[in-house]
């Protein structure tokens, strides 16, 4: 009955000692141990086991990446203004032995380590290139708290500046300076706009000048061409009615008769001076020679018919 009670306790306690010595690490996780004060190993995801009362474990580290968000801290610029920053850090533990034993709170001495970083590289610019350069202080934050980082078992991912806060006059003046370059622009675009529109009025009227020119040509050159048709056709008329004439070889009386007509027509006309050929006698004894002629032609008629009755 004594070595029942003995061996259960036994067994009680050998339970307890088993379940104390078992340990499970859960995923992206590791745990240091110490064993009698000093460190004896890491343990890494699974089950593992320990000596109770030998071994400590401590608190579990987190493999995953950590952000931290640190509070605005004063920086002034290169050119003597004051505002404020904060940061983002994303960084991951490496190493989970020198980052228990490498720095007393790792966190806080990251964001002094930044605070301190920032300073200087924002001393060197000056308010615009801090405003307009976030990418190049981010790189330069990073690389050099990475390399800072280093011994604690840190690796730093990124470096992110959040907010750039400048003085409150320093803010109006830049949206002063912002309204006054909006409005600027505006009025070049403006003025390009109206520019390009003068442009292609002037190129409008342009081409309507050369289209107008061109018709004007084209009317002048057709006119022209139908005078010179009709003046050929007028002139051919009058040669082939020369030509008719000279074929029906005119006698001198005709060519007299023609010439009255002509001083007749000449006559008749608007002119307040008459210039009268001194052939104007040949004319007259030209139509006494043709009464004779149509007075003997009568008489002769006149006879001819006598004879015949």
């Amino acid at each position: 009955m004594v070595f029942g009670i003995i061996f259960g306790v036994l067994g009680v306690l050998l339970l307890v000692f088993l379940m104390a010595s078992i340990r499970i690490v859960r995923q992206a996780t590791a745990v240091i141990v110490e064993r009698l004060g000093k460190y004896h190993k890491t343990l890494e995801t699974g089950i593992h086991m320990v000596i109770p009362f030998f071994d400590r474990c401590g608190k579990p580290i987190s493999l995953k990446e950590i952000v931290a968000d640190f509070n605005p801290q004063p920086v002034i610029t290169k050119d003597n203004v004051t505002m404020q920053i904060d940061t983002v850090v994303y960084f991951q533990v490496t190493d989970p032995k020198l980052f228990s034993y490498g720095v007393d709170n790792p966190i806080r001495a990251i964001e002094n380590l930044t605070a301190t970083t920032l300073r200087n590289i924002v001393g060197e610019l000056e308010l615009d290139e801090t405003l307009t350069s976030r990418d190049t202080v981010n790189t330069k934050m990073r690389m050099i708290l990475d390399e800072a980082t280093d011994p604690w078992g840190i690796k730093i991912n990124r470096v992110e500046l959040k907010n750039i806060l400048p003085p409150k006059d320093i803010q109006e003046a830049m949206e002063k300076q912002m309204r006054a370059e909006r409005e600027r622009r505006e009025q070049i675009l403006k003025a390009e706009g109206e520019k390009k529109s003068n442009i292609l009025v002037a190129e409008g009227e342009k081409q309507a000048q050369i289209l107008r020119a061109e018709a004007e040509k084209e009317t002048k050159i057709l006119q022209a061409e139908a005078e010179k048709q009709a003046t050929i056709a007028k002139a051919e008329g009058e040669s082939r009615a020369i030509d008719l004439i000279n074929s029906a070889n005119p006698n001198a009386a005709y060519i007299t008769l023609q010439g009255f007509e002509a001083l007749k027509a000449l006559a008749d006309g608007n002119s307040t001076k008459i210039i009268v050929p001194s052939e104007i006698q040949n004319v007259a004894g030209l139509l006494a020679s043709m009464t004779e002629i149509v007075t003997g032609e009568k008489e002769q008629s006149k006879n001819n018919g006598n004879k015949k009755q």
